[in-house]
């Protein structure tokens, strides 16, 4: 199977899940959830739909886990938008490549030698003042 056809259905199901949870999923539990991706077996049987979810350990669980309930509901909703022989299996999987990338920069914040503030040029100026 070509990865072009694999590629093209992984970005039709991350739509079709994007939208069904934003709109359509009435779970109190599932807020704050951005689709950042979905990757597809290559008998396109399953899918593996990588989420990130904003807030503490313990809400992030709770959100999972709700998603996973929610998989049934999320994969009529692919089956009533795409048309393809199998509706993929829902996976639900917690990206972490936001938090990563947060946490890096916050340690080169640390490591790297901070750069000095240019003086405001207006400061400058009343201070060369002649005082009367």
């Amino acid at each position: 199977m070509s990865s072009r056809r694999l590629l093209k259905a992984a970005s039709a199901i991350r739509e079709v899940v994007s939208m069904a949870i934003l709109t359509e999923l009435r779970n109190p539990r599932v807020s704050g959830v951005t689709v950042t991706g979905v990757e597809m077996s290559p008998d396109m049987r399953q899918a593996k739909v990588h989420v990130s979810i904003m807030g503490s350990e313990q809400k992030q669980a709770e959100c999972l886990e709700a998603l996973q309930r929610s998989a049934g509901f999320l994969q009529a909703k692919i089956n009533d938008r795409i048309e393809t022989r199998y509706t993929p299996k829902l996976e639900f999987v917690i990206d972490k490549g936001v938090k990563h990338s947060i946490e890096v920069a916050r340690i080169l914040r640390d490591v790297l030698p901070k750069e000095e503030e240019p003086e405001d040029e207006e400061s400058d100026d009343e201070s060369t003042e002649p005082q009367e």
